[in-house]
């Protein structure tokens, strides 16, 4: 069956606690209140999102290793998530971050400076069939001449990709349908320069459709030689953030597949996030097309 959406990058366990008494602090014991193992990563959190609504996915890219590979294919089992391009490796533990939350705060931590400093590529180069059978793509940008190569692809078979916090001067943010700027990549990047003016670098070095997106406040977005839009994000009862930019991601291919104007699109992604960030724990709860809907109800922000 031809799929819909392709999507590579990282793909791992993530082993979430949420503390019931406020955040960790020195020498002080926490109790725990709730505790998960489920798919994380830009990907897999993406590949949850879209399957939940109503998307046929194929997703390749990080290995999968012993102690997550049960657990992902039991998640999966029931949804329209397609594997088969995973390698599952029998002979590492596989990639898993840890994330400590309470209330608004979260603290992640893992072992992805070990990933790139061992020497060993535990990720799939992409496979070319993949991408020439989906509609849309997105791209993870963590996975050197792999990534390229997928973005090289979708341009060799005319599939328009989303990726994320792709520098101005990259092939993928070049060839981008929509490329989104997270604030973490703006402060390091970009550190000193105002958001109009990244937004304006980042616009004049591609066709497709530039987001800069800075948590509770205004996104801005548009293209080349557009005046600067700003989009407020919904207000809702936040109880966790986790998954929230991967959750926008999603929400942007879901638009890019379905034909949306940049507006409708940058709403749709922001509604997605806004459900999303409104429970825990996001893939047990992942955003349903009429949760979207509700929020994109004229008169609700």
């Amino acid at each position: 069956m031809e799929n819909t959406v392709y999507l590579y990058g990282q793909i791992l366990g993530t082993h979430s606690f949420w503390l019931k008494d406020g955040f960790l602090k020195p020498d002080e014991y926490s109790e725990i209140s709730e505790k998960y193992f489920l798919p994380g990563g830009e990907t897999g959190t993406a590949a949850t999102v879209l399957a939940s609504l109503g998307v046929q996915v194929k997703m390749d890219g990080t290995h999968i290793g012993t102690q997550v590979a049960g657990m992902l294919k039991q998640f999966y089992a029931d949804k329209t998530v397609d594997l088969s391009s995973l390698t599952f490796d029998t002979g590492y533990e596989g990639l898993m971050d840890y994330v400590v939350i309470a209330d608004l705060v979260r603290s992640p931590m893992g072992f992805f400076q070990q990933l790139y400093a061992s020497g060993i590529k535990r990720w799939n180069v992409p496979k070319e069939e993949d991408i020439a059978e989906c509609c849309v793509a997105a791209i993870d940008p963590y996975f050197q001449e792999e990534t390229q190569k997928a973005a090289e692809l979708c341009v060799k078979y005319g599939k328009p990709f989303v990726t994320i916090d792709c520098k101005h001067d990259t092939y993928l943010h070049r060839h981008s349908a929509i490329n989104i700027v997270s604030k973490e990549c703006t402060g390091t990047d970009y550190a000193g320069m105002d958001k109009e003016e990244i937004f304006t670098l980042m616009t004049e070095n591609t066709d497709g459709l530039v987001i800069i997106t800075s948590g509770e406040k205004d996104m801005i977005w548009g293209r080349k030689g557009q005046p600067v839009h700003h989009t407020k994000p919904f207000q809702v009862d936040v109880r966790s953030t986790l998954g929230a930019g991967d959750t926008f991601k999603a929400g942007c291919v879901y638009g890019l597949l379905h034909g949306m104007k940049d507006e409708e699109i940058v709403r749709f992604a922001s509604a997605c996030s806004a459900v999303a960030i409104s429970r825990f724990p996001l893939p047990l709860n992942p955003p349903k097309k009429e949760e979207v809907n509700h929020l994109l109800a004229p008169g609700l922000r």
